[in-house]
């Protein structure tokens, strides 16, 4: 098997973020890929993670890691404005890519990194990590095998990020939207102090409609937080449903339910997830691909396979397991359900025919924040200085 150097860029501020995690089951990942390179703007979190992993090659010039390192892949994991700037400057170098969710601020930026990707022969795969929780690959499994015969509708709460949640609901059914309608409006809540440690007193609360393929219908809700709800989504059908961590199965006119159950293996001294399972008759099993090297906790395990997916693409020649493709399909129907709700809750076909006026605000509001167009400015953007506050939540409240 190949092992490929990849480059990380954007190491995190915190040693509980995001990033650093990735770095941990990157090193974890030692028969796919050599941690060769770090870049990070912030000096201090650049050598607390490189003394943390080991890493020698620490730059702050991301062009001069990759003229000097010369990676085959390239984990871009600085904040959501700075994704598309970085992936460009990374294909241009022939690098392959991950980066962080989601497909990019708007459509039409993630396309000219898909275009990009083409013309240089590189491979694209996104960090989309909630399909590939345990749990839902159990999900996604149980609905494959036919337990809860014809599926008939889905419900979606998700308090922010809400492709996520699309994605996790999609992933299930396992078929694609045909059409979607939206409502959106702010509404005030409690003094907080959003991402970007800034005040604020309102908050976009979503709500929409999603028909896909099958007669399948979704009912959305992205919810005001604080609030009653908190993220979840539940699947239907004829013969039961998924709710949380339950399966329950209409049997003889009562319900049976089947909790999914956790199950752990001793490897090297070490507990470690080896399945998730539901004890139906025969039992439907999940397996944990990454047991043996010790990749248990639950968005471990999803961050294993994003960077697993990239290696058996690049090193095999198979389509990413994710990939611009679905990524693109989970952002495109939140789109899709806004606009809808600012045409006044109008049903919108897909996928999309043109740009909408949501996608160009928010690509308007980058150029007034940092001075050029990720595409078109790419060069001169390069080492901006990034907020985490994306110009998403300015424009849509969304994260």
């Amino acid at each position: 098997m190949s092992t490929l150097r990849l480059a990380v860029v954007g190491v995190g501020a915190y040693e509980s973020s995001r990033a650093r995690g990735y770095l941990t089951t990157i090193v974890k990942l030692n028969d796919l890929y050599t941690l060769c390179a770090i870049c990070d703007h912030s000096e201090a979190s650049l050598q607390a993670a490189g003394d943390l992993l080991g890493v020698k090659a620490r730059y702050t010039d991301f062009e001069a890691m990759l003229c000097e390192e010369k990676p085959d892949v390239v984990f871009v994991l600085v904040p959501t404005d700075g994704q598309t700037v970085l992936a460009l400057t990374a294909v241009s170098h022939g690098c392959h890519i991950i980066t962080e969710i989601p497909y990019a601020l708007t459509l039409s930026l993630g396309d000219a990194i898909t275009e990009a990707c083409r013309e240089k022969g590189v491979v694209w795969e996104v960090a989309e990590n909630v399909w590939r929780w345990p749990q839902e690959r159990l999900k996604q499994k149980i609905v494959r095998e036919g337990l809860l015969g014809k599926i008939t509708h889905a419900r979606l709460w998700y308090a922010a990020g809400s492709y996520h949640g699309i994605n996790g609901v999609r992933m299930i059914l396992g078929r694609e939207a045909r059409r979607a309608m939206g409502y959106a409006r702010a509404v005030d809540v409690p003094p907080y102090e959003n991402y970007g440690e800034q005040p604020e007193t309102t908050r976009w609360w979503e709500s929409g409609t999603i028909e896909f393929e099958g007669d399948v219908t979704c009912l959305y809700e992205m919810p005001p937080s604080p609030g009653a709800r908190s993220s979840h989504w539940e699947v239907e059908g004829v013969g039961g449903y998924l709710s949380g961590s339950e399966l329950v199965l209409y049997q003889d006119g009562n319900r049976a339910s089947y909790p999914f159950q956790d199950v752990y293996e001793e490897v090297d001294g070490e507990r470690v997830l080896a399945a998730v399972k539901v004890d139906t008759h025969p039992p439907v099993v999940w397996e944990n691909p990454f047991k043996q090297q010790k990749v248990s906790a639950v968005d471990d395990v999803a961050k294993a396979a994003i960077l697993n997916s990239l290696h058996r693409a690049v090193t095999e020649g198979v389509e990413p397991e994710y990939g611009a493709t679905n990524a693109r399909r989970d952002m495109e129907l939140w789109i899709a359900m806004r606009e809808s709700g600012e045409r006044g809750s109008v049903w919108l076909d897909l996928p999309l025919g043109e740009t909408t006026d949501l996608e160009r605000r928010i690509r308007a509001e980058y150029v007034c924040r940092y001075g050029g167009d990720a595409v078109a400015d790419r060069a001169a953007l390069l080492d901006a200085p990034f907020n985490r506050l994306s110009v998403m939540w300015t424009v849509a409240g969304w994260l």
